[in-house]
């Protein structure tokens, strides 16, 4: 008989999230564990994607994401909007770009299939949450998500913003929570550490 897998939630303001996901990807992979990791709102520009396809047979990436931001309409200052101006999409509430909608459909459809099949027994959704924060997937798509999943698997969902449904829904939730960052002093993100 397998073990139960549980559902984890990596949340918060703090810099960490996708790290401790690949953290325990490694460690199940490790454990002789099929894993499928799906990376929502990113392209195959990150470091990792150099070396992860690589580490085992085991190890499944998929990334579902364009080259671009997407913004909700007055959720950003105008200041911090213009230094993204030409990576961002900005976007009226309720009304997300369709091409970013279609893609998240095609991730979530990999995703309850992954969560049902068998096949893996860790399935880490990376920024699915901010997908949702952005309304790209609704919270009832997530929970059909969650609810479809074989008692065996370990799910596992990151990014800001979780939400309280979504935390009461969780089995373990951890909040990285910023305490300082170097990005308040116009460090950006640096290749190998934060991208």
């Amino acid at each position: 008989m397998s073990a139960k897998g549980y559902v984890q939630v990596y949340t918060g303001n703090g810099k960490g999230k996708t790290t401790a996901a690949i953290g325990l990807a490694l460690r199940a992979l490790g454990a002789g564990k099929k894993v499928l990791f799906i990376q929502f709102m990113k392209t195959a520009t990150y470091s990792e994607h150099k070396i992860l396809p690589h580490l085992s047979p085991n190890l499944t990436l998929k990334t579902v994401g364009k080259p671009f931001f997407v913004v909700k309409e007055g959720s950003m200052p105008e200041e911090e909007l213009a230094k993204w101006c030409k990576q961002a999409v900005v976007f009226p509430p309720g009304k997300p770009p369709q091409e970013y909608v279609d893609l998240i459909r095609q991730g979530m459809d990999q995703a309850l299939e992954a969560v049902s099949s068998g096949e893996f027994q860790v399935v880490i959704l990376d920024e699915l949450i901010v997908a949702l924060h952005f309304g790209l997937v609704s919270w009832q798509e997530v929970k059909s998500l969650i609810e479809a999943k074989s008692p065996e698997v370990e799910l596992v969902l990151t990014g800001r913003g979780a939400t309280d449904e979504l935390i009461a829904q969780a089995d373990l939730v951890t909040e990285m929570r910023e305490v300082k960052h170097y990005y308040t002093q116009g460090v950006m993100a640096r290749k190998g550490i934060e991208n």
